[in-house]
């Protein structure tokens, strides 16, 4: 079974799931969102990140690297990405963390012994284990399996998605888990294509599908003004919601906000996305109404 990189662990989390939660992101997203906070999950290979104003020049990469694709120059370390195998030597000895690398591997058993630390929490709060991403669903075999083993020891299970997923894996997994955290950020196709790189025919089919099986459902949509903020999306959304089968589903309104800007530096890549607007109050405020007319409950954050 081939192994999915993972980017980051976070602990103490309370917005991913019930309870206190321990998150577990996984490299790779068959989709490419304008306003993605987290670009260093779309590649499915280990990257490279290089804060510039934490490099002292030491030197210290350059020494240590084998492949000697680390130079120094005015400007910091500049790394060849041809020579570079992102082993993260340089990483290990960098002493101001201005080098680091994205991607790591953990098998099942270890990723479970880091999970079961959090016992304790998850018992006091009702928390548990939330995969995100990047995409998990795009590791369907190592997700069920530390699934099932989270399964059989009783520790909550949380999946956070896209959607856009074979059908057969998205509904293959929900048999193993006990929420979904399901992102909608569009309705009409072509803007969706537009904005994310993929249009949303079949991840709107996925919901459908998923709903029908009775797994409790979290929609979540990041809330971008000028993107689909407008009242006729929410419309369009707030329809669709509504329409899908078994109880009402709760909605999570995750206002877009630029924080992660810095992180595309690190990586090399350019913002290009500086129009990209937060919604206002009165956005929000009309989000909410459009919902309840639907008889939906939508919340900001979570």
């Amino acid at each position: 079974m081939q192994q999915p990189l993972i980017f980051d662990i976070k602990r103490y989390a309370i917005n991913d799931g019930p309870g206190i939660r321990i998150v577990i992101f996984f490299k790779g997203c068959p989709l490419s969102c304008l306003w993605c906070h987290n670009p260093e999950s779309i590649a499915l290979q280990p990257q490279k990140l290089f804060t510039q104003n934490k490099c002292i020049g030491c030197g210290e990469c350059v020494r240590v690297c084998p492949q000697q694709a680390c130079q120094l120059t005015a400007a910091g370390i500049v790394t060849d990405p041809q020579r570079c195998d992102f082993a993260g030597r340089c990483a290990e000895v960098c002493p101001t963390l201005a080098t680091e690398i994205s991607g790591y591997h953990k098998t099942v058993p270890e990723l479970l012994k880091i999970i079961e630390t959090e016992r304790t929490l998850f018992d006091q709060s009702g928390g548990g284990v939330t995969f995100s991403g990047g995409e998990p669903l795009l590791h369907p075999n190592y997700l069920s399996e530390i699934l099932d083993q989270c399964g059989r020891n009783q520790i909550h299970r949380t999946v956070d998605t896209c959607g856009f997923v074979s059908q057969a894996t998205l509904l293959e997994v929900s048999k193993r888990t006990d929420l979904f955290l399901y992102d909608l950020k569009l309705m009409d196709s072509d803007k969706h294509k537009a904005y994310t790189g993929v249009d949303n025919t079949l991840i709107l089919s996925n919901l459908k599908a998923l709903a029908k099986t009775g797994v409790d459902i979290q929609i979540r949509i990041p809330l971008i003004k000028g993107v689909n903020s407008d009242r006729e999306n929410l419309t369009a959304t707030a329809k669709f919601i509504a329409s899908l089968a078994g109880e009402k589903k709760a909605i999570s309104l995750l206002p877009y906000h630029a924080t992660a800007s810095h992180k595309y530096q690190k990586l090399g890549q350019s913002y290009l996305h500086d129009n990209l607007k937060e919604p206002d109050s009165t956005e929000l405020e009309t989000a909410i109404d459009c919902f309840l007319t639907h008889n939906l409950v939508a919340t900001v954050g979570g």
